[in-house]
């Protein structure tokens, strides 16, 4: 009897395609390393029997790093980091023992069936377990098949079933297009980053960041920030005018109508045309227009528009909303929650899905005249060729689910049944009047049948003021006539919804890394999140973009990355070459950097301006004294050393001809050195070096 390891890519996942595929019938242990468990169950693979064993890995298990010494910030030119410096696959979390823990359970296993979400990055973990297992797995009789994949979208019975009839392989070609992606962001990252930090902690002592990163899709994510502050700064409000008229008929209150030039931009203008239609005391109506209009049903939802509505209607984050998405797919509430697609294919069970809501009180009477007037064919997406949109998978309720699992899977479900439903349609009437020189006109909208908004009641038709009854030829008494003066505004701030939508438009990150870039330039104080989502920039966030539009504005713009990412994608297709691709990209970048490095001091000159130097704060100039690297507070892993010295040490001629400073520690034998104080000294057990330079 053979013995099967099958992988999944989260121990929960294991768990519950575990109990599916052994219907409930398996047992579990915990494996070494704590995280994982192992379930174990007696089944048929291929028609003959055999031993099963599920178990799973806790995301990647190896990360791209560089070794040895180009690890070490001060001993590594940062230029080196494109192409001298190498790299190594190292455990992504060590604590974990991943590596030893698939190799106990794969030693003696004849067969792996990798569970690996199914997409560019699950393909790539699934050649990390088959690195870390088949050393240590059976050897194969002749060219008998041994390693095996399986593609599935949902956690349900008959998806995770259909996977393990339907057997794939591993994708080498996606998996290389994430291994390009790790080393180039990697290289591209560490260079920049390294020496803007180096080149400017320790010089200014009111920046807003102990690391001032740079990310290849990190840098125009803020870009798009800045872009639309510097909108905001550079605005300048212009004065209109606008007619307002009202008229009435009989004893119906008055409407308010809208002046068909809409605006002019000069009062006295303005006032001609008020004087010109205040002599008319009665207006007859020029026309009446009466048109059935619809609106349109949603397209099936994908990951970007799901996490554009999780910001702009629920007022959720996009890394919390990928966050608690997952953990809604991996219980089986939805389907897969990263996808490109908006189209659901023909094999679909849409009646099916639909009918698992149908004792949910909030739109159980939707769901069951669906049912039984027969549903409407969504309309047709895009079809990206990963997986279907994101759907409900089986009912819920909000004490299963949690406060916010509960409004992510609402909005969901809700959007699946408006995909099915009919279109919204309503009636728009419009009156146009004539008085004196001047056309004026109102529009108003009736409802005829509500279609998909019963289900989205936010997306219906907005109850308006109704429009009197008339027709051609009526007429109406006018009012009142008069010129109102308004400014033109500005834009404000992105809001997370219209920066996800920028990032989808110009191709920056994947529908998986766009939380990911939009969090990072959060977190490292480029951006501070306001009410409503709003993204503003700060001081240091604008310095550094403005700094790469002086020096390099490609750097920042999103032209590059964007053809970067498709030339990825035809990594992942096979249409290109996995090393042309890499080094093609590392070259156009080196250039970039030396560039950069030379022209350096046009950043700084911005920096100036927004930042004061170290001796203006009144803080004390401080380095690591283990790794030298500058910083305005204790090192959290060294101890810090201080431009002060400790008053009993003594000058020498030794130090001074050396051309090195000898600076204590901070504590230097257990005085503390006066402030301000700055001398040489002789170096003493408790001293360390560092360079003036």
């Amino acid at each position: 009897m053979k013995t099967v390891l099958m992988v999944a890519e989260k121990p929960s996942l294991a768990q519950s395609i575990a109990k599916i595929l052994s219907k409930g019938g398996c047992s579990s242990r915990k494996g070494l390393n704590g995280a994982c468990s192992v379930h174990e169950y007696t089944g048929f693979f291929m028609g003959q029997g055999a031993r099963f064993k599920m178990t799973s890995v806790c995301g990647h298990v190896m990360s791209l790093d560089f070794t040895g010494k180009y690890n070490n910030w001060d001993k590594v030119d940062p230029a080196e980091l494109f192409s001298k410096a190498p790299t190594e696959k190292k455990e992504a979390n060590p604590k974990l023992n991943m590596v030893k823990f698939l190799q106990v359970e794969a030693k003696g296993c004849d067969i792996v069936v990798l569970w690996l979400d199914c997409d560019k990055e699950g393909e790539n973990i699934c050649f990390e377990v088959l690195d870390a297992i088949q050393p240590v797995m059976n050897t194969p009789y002749s060219n008998e098949r041994t390693v095996y994949r399986a593609k599935f979208s949902s956690i349900t019975d008959t998806d995770i079933c259909n996977a393990m009839n339907q057997l794939g392989e591993p994708n080498k070609n996606e998996a290389l297009s994430v291994d390009a992606r790790q080393e180039l962001d990697l290289r591209i990252g560490c260079a920049f980053t390294r020496f803007q930090t180096k080149y400017f902690q320790g010089k200014y002592g009111n920046l807003d960041s102990s690391l001032i990163s740079f990310g290849p899709c990190q840098t125009p994510t803020l870009g798009f920030c800045v872009e639309r502050h510097d909108k905001i700064q550079s605005f300048k409000p212009e004065t209109y005018w606008v007619i307002q008229a009202k008229v009435f008929k009989g004893k119906e209150s008055p409407i308010t109508l809208d002046w068909d030039r809409v605006r002019v931009f000069d009062r006295e203008i303005g006032h001609m045309f008020v004087n010109m239609a205040k002599s008319a005391r009665e207006t007859l109506v020029e026309s009446v227009t009466k048109k059935e209009k619809a609106k349109q049903r949603p397209l099936a939802l994908n990951t970007v528009e799901m996490l554009r509505v999780a910001s702009s209607a629920l007022g959720m984050g996009p890394q919390h909303t990928m966050q608690i998405a997952e953990r809604l797919y991996t219980q089986g509430y939805i389907s897969y929650p990263r996808t490109e697609t908006t189209h659901y294919p023909e094999n679909f069970d849409l009646k099916g899905t639909l009918r698992q809501q149908a004792n949910c009180s909030y739109w159980a009477e939707t769901v069951r005249a669906l049912i039984t007037d027969g549903i409407n064919r969504p309309r047709k997406g895009v079809d990206a060729g990963d997986h279907p949109p994101i759907t409900p998978m089986r009912a819920a309720t909000e004490s299963e689910l949690g406060s916010d699992g509960w409004r992510l899977y609402e909005y969901i479900t809700r959007h699946f049944i408006a995909t099915v439903s009919h279109d919204c349609k309503y009636l728009q009437t419009t009156i146009a009047f004539q008085i004196g020189t001047e056309g004026f006109s109102c529009t108003g909208k009736a409802l005829l049948s509500a279609g998909f908004t019963e289900v989205m009641p936010w997306q219906g038709i907005a109850l308006e003021e109704a429009l009197p009854s008339c027709e051609k030829g009526d007429a109406f008494t006018v009012d009142e006539i008069k010129l109102l003066e308004k400014q033109t505004s500005p834009p404000d701030y992105l809001t997370e919804a219209e920066l996800i939508t920028l990032m989808e438009k110009h191709g920056i990150g994947t529908d998986a890394s766009i939380p990911v870039h939009i969090n990072n330039i959060c977190q490292r104080n480029y951006v501070t999140v306001e009410n409503g989502r709003k993204l503003k920039p700060t001081n240091l966030g604008i310095v550094l973009v403005h700094g790469y539009y002086k020096i390099d504005a490609e750097l920042v713009l999103p032209t590059i990355r964007s053809a970067l990412e498709k030339q990825l994608n035809l990594i992942a297709l096979g249409k290109a070459n996995f090393h042309q691709v890499l080094q093609h990209t590392l070259d156009i970048f080196k250039r970039k950097f030396h560039y950069f490095v030379d022209f350096i001091a046009g950043m700084d000159e911005l920096m100036e301006v927004s930042f004061s130097p170290i001796a203006a704060t009144g803080k004390p100039f401080s380095r690591c004294g283990k790794c030298h690297r500058p910083s305005r507070a204790v090192c959290t892993v060294h101890i810090v050393m201080r431009r002060t010295v400790c008053p009993r040490m003594e000058p020498s001629n030794s130090t001074r001809s050396s051309g090195v400073l000898w600076m204590s520690l901070s504590w230097c034998c257990g005085h503390r050195a006066p402030a301000g104080k700055l001398t040489r000294c002789v170096p003493t057990a408790s001293a360390t070096l560092l360079s003036e330079t």
